[in-house]
């Protein structure tokens, strides 16, 4: 498996390659606790600077797990593309009634009563350490691949992994 060691508009690109594909990823909270909290969140954009933004409500447990420890975790996964990202960071909590406009669709409609819903709120993560893993090739064509070849070595050029520095 290579390690690829990005520039941080290449880590930006990467973010956002992997979370476009996946935009539903689990966020982690109470992080010193068993069990953690462990929420399905969907990203509603990320910003030129790599902060991965959602809405939320204040009556989550993750709310109220981010007010207590702002640490957080956030994983995503796209098994069929072989692409799965592993996010640390500080969470902040916007309240700002602009924002959350912007990042507001109709498809919240079904958590909440509108933008003007008094327990919406935006949740930003700024990463501090983020990681990747990404497999070139579909399973497929590696299938294939490996099963007409003379070599039975492992062919780790095809996988790809690496640290995501913002």
């Amino acid at each position: 498996m290579k390690t690829e060691y990005l520039t941080r508009e290449e880590s930006i690109d990467k973010l956002r390659e992997i979370i476009d594909n996946s935009p539903v990823g689990i966020m982690l909270s109470n992080l010193t606790s068993i069990p953690l909290g462990a929420n399905p969140m969907e990203v509603k954009t990320v910003d030129n600077d790599g902060g991965i933004w959602f809405l939320s409500s204040v009556v989550s447990d993750h709310y109220s797990n981010i007010m207590a420890d702002k640490r957080v975790q956030l994983v995503f996964s796209h098994p069929e593309e072989m692409q799965f990202l592993s996010i640390y960071g500080s969470a902040i909590i916007y309240t700002n009634k602009t924002l959350l406009e912007e990042l507001y669709t109709a498809s919240e409609d079904q958590w909440f009563d509108g933008v003007n819903d008094v327990n919406l709120i935006g949740i930003k993560v700024e990463p501090s350490t983020s990681f990747y893993w990404d497999k070139k090739q579909n399973k497929f064509v590696e299938f294939l691949k490996n099963l007409f070849s003379s070599d039975s070595s492992n062919d780790n050029d095809n996988e790809t992994k690496g640290r995501i520095n913002l």
